[in-house]
C-alpha cells in the first residue's frame, strides 16, 4: 500500500502506464479534469487538500458521496465520462495493489441514452440551403459564401465540429473520378484519420467561398499573382479551410453560432435535437446513409466511429420512418439537389 498523500502521484503513474497507447491530448486532458473534480470532492469531504489524499481512502462510501456531489452540477454525459475515467484509474490501482478493490461498480451513473438521433428531413434541408443562398439582411457583415460552404461541408461529409474546424486547405486533393471531386483527409478523434469524398457540387461551393476569401484577405495568398494557379493553389496547404472575419482559423463557438443562425433563418431551428448544431448536420448525413441501406461497417468508417452501438442508433433513426425505403436519398444525389 502507498503512504499518506500519494493519490496524486498514483494518478501520474496511471497516465504514464497508459502513455504507450498514445492517448490524444484531449483524452489526457479529460482524465485530468475528471481526476481533479472527484479528488477535490474527496478532499473537501474530509476537510483537507487534494495533495493530502491517500489511495487507501478510495472506497465505496467515499466515492459514492464524491460522485453524488459531482452529479449536482454536471450533465449525465459528463458524469458517465468521469465515472469511466475513475473506473480505469481504480482498476489500475487495484492491479498495482494500491487499493483492496475497485469500488466503481457500486457507484451509480446515468444510463446511456438509447434514443435515436433526429435528422432534418429533405424539405428542411432544401429550405436550409435555399436560405443560405440568400443574403442575411439582418447582418451586413455576414459572409454568405463561407456560411454556405461551412454548412454544406458538415451536411455532406458528416464531420464533427472539431474535425470541421481543424480542416486545412491541403486536406482536400483532386480525384480523377468523378471529375471535379476531391478527397478529404479528416483528422478524427484520437488522431485517427479517415478519407471522405467531396462531390463536384460541394467542391464548387468551396471554390466560390475560397475565391471570396482571396478577395477579403489578399495578403494571405501563397502566390500574389493571378497566373494560371487555381484558387486552391494560391492558398497554402497548411492554411485553415474555414476562417473567421479576422482571417484566422474559425473557432468552435463561431462555427456553432453561424450554423444556429442558418437554422433560424430557415425556420427549422425548432426541428433539431436540443443542443445539436453541427451535430444535427452529422445526424442528417448519417441517417440519410442508413436510409440508403449503407451497411454498419461502412457507416462506422465514414463517420469515424468505433462503437457499433452508436452506429446502430442511426440505423434505428432511419427505420423510424415507414417510408424510408422509398424516400431515402443517397448523399451524392442530395448534394446535387440541394446545391443546384
Amino acid at each position: 500500500m502507498v503512504g499518506h498523500g500519494e493519490l496524486s502521484a498514483c494518478f501520474e503513474q496511471f497516465l504514464a502506464y497508459r502513455s504507450p497507447g498514445k492517448p490524444s491530448p484531449h483524452t489526457v486532458r479529460a482524465f485530468r479534469q475528471d481526476f481533479d473534480a472527484i479528488a477535490s470532492a474527496l478532499a473537501a469531504a474530509r476537510g483537507g487538500k487534494v495533495d493530502d489524499l491517500s489511495a487507501t481512502e478510495i472506497d465505496q462510501e467515499r466515492m459514492c458521496t464524491a460522485f453524488g456531489t459531482y452529479a449536482e452540477t454536471h450533465a449525465p454525459a459528463s458524469i458517465r465520462r468521469c465515472w469511466s475515467s475513475w473506473n480505469a484509474l481504480c482498476d489500475y490501482l487495484f492491479t498495482q495493489g494500491r487499493i483492496l478493490a475497485n469500488p466503481m461498480p457500486q457507484v451509480s451513473r446515468p444510463k446511456v441514452e438509447t434514443t435515436a438521433p433526429k435528422p432534418f428531413d429533405h424539405a428542411a434541408v432544401k429550405c436550409l440551403v435555399a436560405n443560405l443562398h440568400q443574403p442575411d439582411e439582418a447582418n451586413a457583415r455576414a459572409w454568405q459564401e463561407r456560411d454556405l460552404a461551412l454548412v454544406l461541408t458538415a451536411l455532406l461529409t458528416g464531420c464533427r465540429l472539431s474535425e470541421l474546424v481543424s480542416l486545412n486547405v491541403g486536406d482536400l486533393s483532386d480525384l480523377d473520378s468523378p471529375v471535379g471531386s476531391k478527397e478529404i483527409r479528416v483528422h478524427g478523434k484520437g488522431k485517427r484519420q479517415r478519407i471522405l469524398i467531396a462531390e463536384p457540387s460541394l467542391v464548387e461551393v468551396l471554390t466560390s467561398y475560397l475565391a471570396s476569401r482571396v478577395e477579403r484577405f489578399p495578403g494571405a495568398l501563397r502566390t500574389q499573382s493571378g497566373g494560371a494557379s487555381s484558387t486552391w493553389q494560391r492558398l497554402s496547404p497548411d492554411a485553415p479551410l474555414f476562417v473567421g472575419h479576422d482571417g484566422e482559423r474559425i473557432t468552435d463557438s463561431t462555427t456553432q453560432y453561424r450554423v444556429k443562425r442558418a437554422y433560424q433563418r430557415a425556420g427549422i431551428d425548432g426541428q433539431r435535437t436540443k443542443g445539436a448544431l453541427v451535430q444535427q448536420l452529422r445526424n442528417t448525413f448519417a441517417t440519410s446513409l442508413a436510409n440508403a441501406d449503407t451497411n454498419v461497417d461502412t457507416l462506422m468508417r465514414l463517420l469515424g466511429l468505433e462503437s457499433v452501438t452508436t452506429t446502430q442508433r442511426y440505423a434505428r433513426a432511419a427505420g423510424k420512418d415507414a417510408r424510408s425505403k422509398t424516400t431515402a436519398i443517397r448523399i451524392r444525389h442530395l448534394a446535387t439537389s440541394v446545391v443546384n
